[in-house]
């Protein structure tokens, strides 16, 4: 008799490329069926943190610092590597002087790319929660001064007629010599040895079905996609699916430790644990 795992993902490009085989059937699933749902990162986050239902979920690794307690990192689904980090843009050329004073769009409370500009600009004090594909509009309509952005947004801001400040992500790779950990695939501990085990496996053979396969999982991508052309969707998932998404392995797990390492000695968060 199947068993369901309550899923949540993002409906962004490298997301529903490498959970589509699995959701849709197309690989061997172990018996398990998958009620997914799709939001945007910061909404995942909270869900991870308060929604006793969800058994498995894409959370940014900034949240899984203080989810480790009960949820478990999979080897395979992970958001992670080098020159895909975040970016602070503006309509207006800022130095990173200007910021202190400015109004900051971020993506979310718990987002890695919060976590970087934290880091990075530990001055900017005025902040304002903006879901991740609102925040360039936002900063066209002067509702803010800047903003971060993640996903495929990075490939969309410079036709709006948008400066970057700061590559955020090349910044933090700079000062660390790590690549940067945005996000991972996390299940719930009491789900047991056995369960978790599957969802290693076929979490992997999900993400190596879509690599080996891509026009097979596509189809997927695009009924999910907001407004994004074939273009965009491909160079967001070349950007975010790579080797460390197949499998973390242990540089993977080390860039995850360093930026947690940073993040803790800097102050910028406390671990629950």
């Amino acid at each position: 008799m199947a068993v369901s795992v309550k899923l949540g993902f993002s409906p962004c490009p490298n997301d529903t490329f490498i959970f589509a085989a699995m959701v849709k059937g197309l690989i061997d699933t172990e018996e398990l069926e998958f009620d997914y749902r799709l939001e945007d990162v910061e909404t995942l986050n909270h869900l991870a943190m308060t929604d006793t239902m969800i058994d498995m979920v894409k959370v940014s690794y900034h949240a899984f610092l203080h989810l480790s307690p009960v949820y478990r990192l999979l080897d395979a689904g992970s958001a992670l590597g080098f020159g895909n980090g975040p970016l602070l843009i503006s309509k207006k050329k800022y130095s990173i002087a200007d910021l202190d004073d400015l109004l900051i769009a971020i993506p979310g409370e718990y987002t890695t790319a919060h976590l970087l500009l934290r880091l990075i600009v530990p001055g900017v004090q005025r902040k304002k929660i903006i879901v991740f594909n609102e925040i360039e509009d936002a900063i066209l309509k002067d509702e803010v001064d800047a903003g971060v952005i993640i996903h495929e947004n990075r490939f969309t801001y410079e036709r709006k007629g948008l400066f970057k400040i700061i590559d955020l992500g090349e910044a933090y790779e700079n000062m660390n010599h790590s690549p940067i950990p945005l996000g991972g695939i996390i299940a719930k501990k009491k789900l047991g040895e056995e369960t978790l085990g599957k969802l290693n496996r076929i979490m992997h053979n999900s993400v190596a079905y879509a690599m080996d396969n891509p026009d097979k999982v596509m189809d997927f991508v695009r009924c999910n996609a907001r407004e994004m052309d074939d273009e965009v969707m491909l160079k967001h998932i070349h950007l975010y699916v790579n080797n460390y998404t197949l499998d973390l392995g242990s540089d993977g797990r080390k860039a995850i430790a360093r930026l947690f390492d940073v993040a803790l000695d800097s102050g910028m968060i406390v671990h629950d644990a």
